[in-house]
């Protein structure tokens, strides 16, 4: 990526949960309207599918390479170094296979009129969860995470942060109400939680781990919204 629309990027990162919220928009009338005629388990697996083809698999690459990262041996430097080799190992696929089947079953549990909202609010959650690890974590190098923190960290990023903070709430509140805030509290929850397992590991955060943060705030925020919806 071009380093100056990288940046841009970066600047406009308070924006991901309605970016999010659109993607989920997208996928919720997927979901909708396959399920009149498809198994619920079918839809969960169709609408996960357009989720990472619309994002083109680049946070999943992300959570397998933090997969195979975390469960490494060595110093921070010999697990960014697995991470970044072209190889995918056990623990990589272990969590990338537990991620996709519990969020498409999660997908395929959730009532046909609650899938759009549900959808929404599942994806502005992980956008929000992004910003959040962005504005918590520290990079451990120069590269596509360092933009990003740059931007949360510098003498805006509070100010970003308690943007985005509101366009999620203003999105999840409304559609969903109290599962809604669940979901969002959830995701937001989880991004602290790998944040400091990446400074753990790592020493800091890398563009993988927001790209782990993405998939696994999806997946505890629809976690949490069918145990409230149910």
């Amino acid at each position: 990526m071009d380093e100056n629309c990288l940046n841009d990027c970066a600047n406009s990162m308070y924006l991901f949960p309605l970016i999010g919220s659109f993607i989920g928009l997208l996928a919720g009338l997927i979901g909708w309207a396959v399920s009149f005629f498809l198994p619920s388990l079918l839809v969960g697996a169709i609408v996960l599918g357009f989720l990472l083809l619309i994002t083109g698999l680049h946070h999943m690459d992300g959570l397998l390479d933090f997969g195979d990262g975390v469960m490494a041996h060595g110093s921070a430097e010999r697990k960014i170094e697995i991470m970044h080799d072209q190889l995918t190992g056990a623990g990589g696929l272990t969590l990338g296979m537990m991620t996709l089947l519990t969020t498409a079953i999660c997908i395929g549990g959730i009532k046909q009129p609650c899938i759009i909202p549900s959808l929404i609010v599942a994806e502005a959650s992980a956008k929000l969860a992004m910003v959040v690890g962005a504005w918590a974590g520290r990079p451990v190098h120069k590269g596509m995470s360092s933009a990003f923190s740059a931007a949360m960290h510098g003498r805006h990023g509070n100010l970003r942060l308690l943007i985005a903070f509101l366009i999620a709430f203003a999105v999840a509140l409304p559609l969903l109400w109290l599962a809604g805030f669940i979901a969002l509290a959830v995701s937001v929850l989880a991004s602290f939680i790998l944040v400091l397992i990446a400074h753990r590991n790592f020493n800091g955060i890398t563009g993988d781990v927001l790209g782990a943060t993405n998939e696994l705030a999806r997946m505890t925020s629809l976690i949490a919204m069918v145990a409230m919806l149910r």
